[in-house]
Parts: structure tokens; sequence; C-alpha cells
């Protein structure tokens, strides 16, 4: 493949990127590339092509399924796609029709676990060239031009709670083959109530290690490694990066942790709160600011203004105001919503405090700080990157361009009246569905198309018989 025909985006970095992709193609270094793209949920899908026909798709684009588009958690499709419009009122989207993986070839790297293989990220295009309106990366990518359309970079930094545990029984018999499949039996690698503990940290470094170093290898700004509050949870912290980077960062590090973990026998999990007895909530944390063309942070104040600029305050106002239908884009799963509780370093209602970790958001910084900023305590690490990205982007704009005023900082948020956080799956996507910049930013049906996904993981978890409900009324009536 000549380079001039690479047909991902048309940046300098992603033409150099193929440049380099092509050239360690045509010598035998990668031999698999795995041209892969951030679904609804945020799970990498796609393809893997031998050397030869990788270089063939980097200028062609590698044919997959619309029904990928169309599934809820489970893996079930969930949309008619075999009707007029295939459910979407798109014709492209009829009859299980084909979409294309265009490679951003910006984001190629070596996996450090199978060094002969590489992965890229993919923009979703339809075979005519436009394109497809569902692609959460592409969504992340209008949302954030939005902001530079004013002068304004979106700089974030990430800190995500997760759980490692080891392999007891991978339940791969028979019988326990499903939509979805039976997970896997594990035991824990640590008690747990041992909070950034020496000698905790030092019992799991060997599993560490194994994460840190592929996870640094891929590229990643990893910054720290800790031992979380819950049993078996950790919690690794990135650098800020600019733009799209911190989405595709997530999605890399969310996937290499399970790919790694699934290698050594370990069960890695990005869910919000596991049944498992003394479990702690995991959170993930993004830390925001605005700088200008020249890298400035704009969020610092100047001598009077207070704790944050004009523009940072009118950008948290956005946040706040934004807060019940961005829940939905954040925290994405029915099990999410059981972390928002009072008194229990996750926030239960939409409103900020300067340094406090009760609040939604948590002001960090001021005059003369360089590294002023605001941290969303609201989201779970099982979010679609792109689409919490999104929704951040799309409220704090929203906030500038209406000039919102968050009000005073709350120095007792769980006491403080402020508007709740949703309870349930069920209200947060009724929030989004009544949230107009949303909708708009999102782009035009993207929020009826997340929301059909959405109310049929709601149906499906309503349809069964809990084994509460099983212990509560059995015996009772």
């Amino acid at each position: 493949m000549r380079t001039s025909d690479y047909a991902g985006p048309g940046s300098d970095e992603a033409a150099a990127g193929a440049s380099r992709l092509v050239a360690e193609i045509e010598s035998g270094r990668i031999e698999v590339v795995r041209f892969v793209f951030a679904d609804q949920h945020g799970i990498l899908r796609g393809k893997a092509l031998v050397a030869q026909e990788a270089l063939k798709a980097l200028s062609r684009g590698v044919a997959l399924t619309t029904t990928l588009l169309a599934k809820d958690t489970s893996h079930r499709t969930v949309f008619p796609v075999f009707t007029t419009g295939g459910g979407f009122d798109m014709p492209q989207m009829q009859g299980a029709a084909d979409v294309l993986l265009v490679a951003d070839c910006s984001t190629w790297r070596i996996l450090p676990w199978a060094p002969n293989t590489a992965w890229v990220l993919c923009d979703l295009r339809f075979p005519d060239g436009s394109d497809v309106p569902f692609c959460t990366r592409g969504v992340a990518r209008r949302a954030l031009a939005g902001l530079d359309a004013m002068g304004y970079t979106l700089t974030a930094g990430l800190e995500v709670e997760f759980h490692v545990f080891r392999v007891t029984d991978p339940s791969m018999r028979l019988e326990h083959s499903g939509i979805p499949g039976k997970p896997p039996e594990v035991s824990l690698l640590t008690h747990g109530a041992q909070y950034l503990t020496e000698l905790t940290y030092d019992s799991v470094e060997p599993i560490v290690e194994l994460l840190r170093r592929d996870v640094q290898a891929l590229g990643l700004p990893l910054r720290s490694m800790e031992i979380e509050f819950g049993p078996s949870q950790l919690e690794f912290t990135f650098a800020p990066t600019t733009g799209l980077a911190t989405a595709d960062n997530m999605i890399f590090f969310r996937a290499a942790v399970k790919e790694i973990c699934r290698r050594n026998g370990l069960h890695a999990t990005f869910m919000c709160w596991p049944r498992i007895p003394n479990a702690a909530a995991s959170g993930w944390h993004m830390h925001q600011s605005l700088s200008d063309r020249d890298g400035r942070n704009l969020f610092i104040p100047e001598a009077g203004e207070g704790d944050l600029s004009p523009l940072g305050r009118h950008y948290l106002g956005g946040l706040l105001a934004h807060a019940r239908g961005a829940s939905a884009l954040c925290a994405p799963t029915i099990n999410a919503y059981k972390r928002y509780r009072a008194y229990s370093l996750a926030p239960d209602r939409a409103l900020w405090a300067r340094d406090n970790r009760g609040a939604m958001i948590r002001m960090i910084g001021g005059a003369g700080d360089p590294a002023t900023r605001l941290e969303n305590r609201v989201g779970e690490p099982a979010a679609n990157p792109y689409l919490y990205l999104a929704s951040q982007a799309i409220s704090g704009l929203d906030g500038i361009r209406r000039t919102l005023d968050p009000g005073p900082a709350a120095d007792v948020p769980y006491e403080t009246p402020a508007p709740q956080l949703p309870r349930s799956l069920a209200e947060a996507i009724a929030a989004l569905r009544e949230d107009d910049a949303l909708s708009r930013g999102l782009g035009e049906g993207f929020v009826d198309y997340f929301c059909h996904i959405k109310d049929a993981e709601i149906r499906r978890f309503n349809a069964e018989v809990t084994e509460w409900e099983h212990r509560e009324y059995f015996e009772l009536f």
C-alpha cells in the first residue's frame, strides 16, 4: 500500500502513523493487525487481519456487520434489523448490512503481551464514505470540536478503580454457555479495608507489575498504582491528556488490563459494584480543565476572582446543570446506581465543593496553581469513555455559552440542598431524554438510539427474579 492511499483521518499525525505502521508490517515485525472500534458500551470489537490484508485495509477499510451497533450488554440484538430501516429508520442499517472500520493510524501500537500484533483504533463509516452517527468516537470528536471552535482544548486526567481476582473456575463447561454466559468463579487477592497499606501493595506487587509494565509499554501515561479500600480493588491514575486521547487511552487501558489478566489466570472487572462479600464500589473520576491555543490553563483565577476563573465557573455551572442527564453517559449500567449513597465518598447530588470528596464536583487548586481543575466523581469505570468525555464537553460548553453560575461551594455536600442524582438507570435515561443540550450535542437521533438499547437492558433486568426477592417473599407469603 502507498501511504498516500491511507483512508483514515487527514491529520499529519495520522499520516505519519500510517507510514510507520506500513513500514513495520512490510518489515515483518508486525504480522497481525487488530482493527478495533469502541461499540456503544465502550467494548472493543473488530477483526484481526494478517499482514498483507491489513495493508489493503488501511486504504479500503474493514467490513463488518451493522448488527454490532444494535446490541445490548448481553450481546443480544435489540433492533429489528430485518425490517424496513432496520429499526433505525436508516436504509444503511437494514438487513445486517456492512459498515466499514476506517483506521486512525495515529492510534496504532504494538501489544506488549502479543509482540507481533498491533492494535489500531477505527472510526465507523458507511460504504458511501459518510460517517456512522452511532460511532461513539465520532460523537466525542464532534463534541470536542464545539470547544475547539471557541479556542478551548479540554484537558483531562483519569483516576480509575477496578477489581482483580484469581480465577478458580473459568466456568467453561457446556452448561455454562448463554447470552450472557456464566462468569468465572474467583478468589481474592486482598481482604480489603487496607487502603494504601504498603504490606498489601507488596503482596500483590507481582500482579501490579504485570499490568504496569505492559500498560506503560503500550504508551499510556500511567502515574500511579494504588491499593484501594475494597477486597481485591486497585486504582491506577493517569497524567492529563488533551482531546480524544483521553478516551482512547481509557479504552486501551481497560482492554489491556482484561487481556493481560486473562492470560495470567486472573479476572479483571471494571463493573462498578461486584457481587462479592464486603465489596467496595469502583468509581472513575475525570479531572478536567480548559486551555487556550498556547496551553495556558484557563481555569486559574486572577486575583479577586475566587476559586475559579469566570470561564471555569461557567464550565462548572454547565456540568451541574446537566448532571442528571449526563449521568446516563457517565454511569450507564444498572449496577452503577447502587454507588450513589450519602456519606460514602461517592456523590448523591449535583453540587460542588472545594477539595471535598463527598461532592459530585471537587474543585482543586486556585490562584497561582497551574494544575487548577475540576474533578467529576460521578462516573463508573464501565462507562463508554467517548460518551463520558462527550457529556463533559457538551455540558461545560453549554455552561460557557449561557454563562451559568454554579452557586456557592458546599462545605457539607451530603447536607446541602441540591438536585439529586438519579437513583436508577431508568431515572437517568429519562433525564437524558429531557436534556435538549445533550441531545443536540450528541447528534440527531443518538439519544433515541442509546436509550432504546438501555431500555432493553432495563426490561431484561426487570423480568428477572432476584435472590433478594426470593429471600424476602418466598417464605413470608
